[in-house]
């Protein structure tokens, strides 16, 4: 970046005073909450979290140093539940993803299915196929079942959310059936499930940075002979 580009030291100092007011506001929010959920916290939270951000990339930028803090990014988190208090009605929201990891295996089970429906042999085109395949398992099984034995069907699971909406009354049939995502409410999810391989890599940093502090003890421990193997000769004096 270009020293002309670069933000002045006033402007990072005017960051961090918006910083510190935000911090106020928020702090004096939770003080006055009125509920878990209570949407002047959650904007405060969301005006700090903007704030601090702004400040840490200025402070990047001008003195090419960071700030200790790390604020949830607000993008994707939702905001309080603003839904009726006694939901009549509910939906289930579901994504699963896959990876098609062993295609033969697929294959071979989609042409068992239709060597059971058709014994004549008619009809097994459908499996010769990849894409024929999954049609012919997914209109077989139930997802759950497919989601229980994915590997007998040659798939690899990726990531898979769950969310539970509420509604004032039932969907009329057939209403949403062309699109069936495109009318969520944030703001009407009761809750929401995530599964996904980032959790299981940030966990299993944790474990490998934890195993490498343990390491690093033993090493000193032994360069000390703190577990008393030696004996110490006393000291002249």
């Amino acid at each position: 970046m270009s020293d002309a580009a670069q933000p002045t030291a006033a402007e990072v100092r005017a960051a961090a005073e918006a910083v510190k007011t935000a911090l106020d506001r928020h702090l004096a929010a939770v003080e006055r909450r009125s509920g878990e959920d209570d949407p002047a916290v959650y904007e405060a939270f969301n005006q700090l979290a903007a704030a601090a951000e702004v400040y840490d990339e200025l402070l990047y930028d001008r003195y090419d140093e960071v700030t200790p803090f790390e604020i949830p990014g607000t993008e994707e988190a939702l905001p309080p539940y603003a839904g009726p208090e006694e939901p009549s009605a509910i939906s289930v929201l579901i994504r699963r993803d896959y990876a098609v990891s062993e295609p033969q295996r697929l294959l071979a089970q989609a042409q068992r299915v239709e060597a059971a429906e058709y014994e004549d042999g008619a009809g097994t085109e459908s499996s010769g196929t990849v894409h024929g395949a999954l049609g012919v398992l997914f209109g077989e099984f139930e997802p759950d079942e497919i989601a229980s034995r994915h590997k007998e069907f040659g798939l690899e699971e990726g990531d898979s959310t769950l969310w539970v909406t509420a509604a004032d009354d039932p969907a009329d049939p057939g209403e949403w059936l062309e699109a069936p995502f495109e009318q969520i409410d944030p703001e009407r999810v009761v809750c929401r499930f995530d599964v996904s391989a980032v959790f299981d890599d940030e966990i299993d940093d944790e474990i490998e940075d934890g195993i490498e502090d343990e390491a690093e003890d033993d090493d000193l421990e032994d360069e000390l002979d703190l577990d008393g193997d030696e004996d110490l000769e006393p000291l002249d004096r």
